[in-house]
């Protein structure tokens, strides 16, 4: 359960930073018989499908990393599936990482937050 909610949290903070840089959050843990995709949104040119990392540290390894081959590929699904079931408007799939590091979990003051536009295709 507090997995649950430390995710929850790391999303919002996810989809508060898109917001701050001018994209519009269109769906929020979407799911298909594939897996989930935690955020998805568009800005002018892209619609963008996020992965939200939650991380204490990077000392093991960057938050992205986590993100392999296997979770790309499920995430393409997803999006597909997605596509396919709602309006596209011309614009063009990018897939984004978000990743949170925050050192106290959700006490922490003020968690850094990195972007990783078009994180694989």
């Amino acid at each position: 359960m507090a997995r649950d909610l430390s995710g929850r949290w790391g999303e919002s903070l996810a989809a508060a930073y898109l917001q701050k840089n001018r994209y519009t959050i269109t769906a929020a843990n979407y799911r298909s018989r594939f897996g989930e995709i935690d955020l998805i949104a568009e800005d002018k040119r892209y619609i963008v499908f996020v992965e939200v990392k939650l991380r204490k540290s990077d000392r093991f390894a960057q938050a992205m990393e986590f993100v392999d081959h296997r979770k790309q590929e499920r995430l393409k699904q997803t999006a597909a599936i997605y596509l396919s079931q709602n309006e596209e408007s011309g614009k063009q799939p990018r897939f984004d990482v978000i990743e949170i590091y925050a050192p106290d979990g959700m006490h922490t003051q003020n968690p850094q937050i990195k972007h990783w536009e078009n994180a694989f295709e």
